[in-house]
């Protein structure tokens, strides 16, 4: 069995131990048990120049990253979660400015988990982006 840590201990060492948190700039509050997700704003985070957007990929990343984020958080695994698959909505431009995202966790399973992210800007009834995920548990290394 593993050492007992805290849900604000695991959120750090995932935050800590993942790269490209590090490359978004991404970081996480965490109040109770519902984890915030934030992406600062960052001008090589653009996509799209003309309007100007953020990059399609820089949201999925960053609503990828806030699941598996969320699932360290509840499950305390010594080992991330591995991503199955994802499918993702993109409902309108991620304009240049601070996203937020918050994952909502359907089934944590032994093996499998299913993850739900929105991710919003101004306000939390118009997201941005959502993303539907399956995520492989890994257990005890």
């Amino acid at each position: 069995m593993g050492e007992v840590t805290l849900p604000a201990e695991r959120l750090a060492a995932f935050l800590a131990r993942t790269p490209y948190v590090a490359f978004l700039g991404m970081k996480a509050e965490l109040a109770g048990d519902e984890m915030t997700a934030v992406l600062p704003f960052s001008p090589h985070l653009i996509g799209n120049t003309l309007l100007p957007a953020l990059h399609g990929g820089v949201l999925g990343a960053f609503m990828e990253m806030t699941a598996l984020a969320q699932l360290a958080v509840l499950t305390g695994q010594p080992r991330p979660a591995k991503t199955i698959d994802v499918t993702i909505d993109y409902l309108r431009p991620g304009r240049a400015m601070d996203t937020y995202a918050r994952a909502e966790v359907k089934k944590a399973g032994r093996r499998i988990s299913s993850v739900h992210v929105e991710a919003w800007q101004e306000a939390r009834a118009k997201p941005v982006a959502a993303i539907r995920g399956h995520f492989l548990m890994q257990g005890e290394g």
